[in-house]
């Protein structure tokens, strides 16, 4: 047998098996988040908000980028986007007879991937990471490590926001739509949804108004890195614990992101 040969062979796939740096795409659930529901609470006269909440995983998806410091440790620079969507109403009383009409809300803030929907809450979060190896493993790399994170959250649309922000002119002509006998249910229509376009200006004036709330927490994190000799392609899988972080208080941060993908390395 040729020792020689077989010896190089082993350190041709070792050193081809893993790259110095890369750069990749993943999916990133966050898991355990649940966002509290809101009962009907004033805004103003006749009017109430309320919203509902959502329970289990917020959707997401992130890029990572890496640099392998053999044989010491490696380096990692995340960011993950996460969101949760929310049903969010406005409630109209009449005062003649008590009734009530609602006015389901939706949402378009210029700049973000979802379009018109329902409110959703947005969660971004940039990790940077210092991983060691847990063994020289060709093709399968698994690691340990830790490191800084950044949160930035958006709001949620409760009392507090919606009455900071809302005209009050605004709410009485809702009102006012709302309770009109000379009316009909299309010409309603057509005006509530002119208001509506009103509230979303001034939803958005206020979002950019306020900005994302920012904190710093850290994180810890094991994974796993796979990559054949010679393609530059490798597939990586994380799983990660936050430590801190400032959520508002309707948010009760399941503090857990799985993050799965496949980038370039080369």
């Amino acid at each position: 047998m040729n020792f020689k040969a077989l010896i190089a062979a082993s350190a041709l796939l070792a050193s081809q098996s893993f790259a110095i740096v890369g750069i990749g795409f993943h999916y990133a659930p966050g898991l355990g988040t649940k966002m509290k529901s809101a009962e009907p609470a004033t805004i103003a006269d006749n009017i109430q908000l309320s919203h509902e909440g959502f329970d289990g995983t917020m959707q997401g998806f992130g890029f990572k980028a890496w640099i392998d410091l053999l044989p010491i440790i490696d380096i990692e620079a995340t960011l993950n986007i996460q969101f949760g969507s929310y049903d969010a109403s406005l409630w109209v009383e009449n005062p003649a007879d008590q009734s009530v009409s609602e006015i389901p809300l939706e949402i378009e803030l210029g700049g973000t991937p979802f379009g018109k929907a329902n409110p959703k809450f947005v969660a971004m979060t940039g990790d940077l990471s210092i991983t060691y190896p847990i063994t020289s493993l060709p093709i399968i790399r698994p690691y340990i490590g830790g490191g800084l994170s950044y949160h930035l959250n958006s709001f949620v649309l409760n009392q507090k926001f919606a009455s900071g922000f809302i005209q009050p002119n605004t709410l009485d002509e809702v009102a006012q739509i709302v309770l009109d006998p000379t009316m009909d249910d299309n010409t309603k229509s057509e005006a509530l949804q002119a208001k509506g376009q009103e509230m979303k200006a001034q939803i958005q004036d206020k979002a950019l108004d306020e900005g994302l709330k920012t904190s710093i927490g850290g994180h810890i994190l094991v994974g796993l890195r796979a990559k054949l000799p010679i393609i530059p392609i490798a597939a990586y899988g994380n799983f990660k614990y936050y430590i801190g972080g400032d959520y508002p208080s309707e948010i009760d941060a399941g503090n857990m992101t799985v993050e799965l993908g496949v980038g370039l390395a080369i």
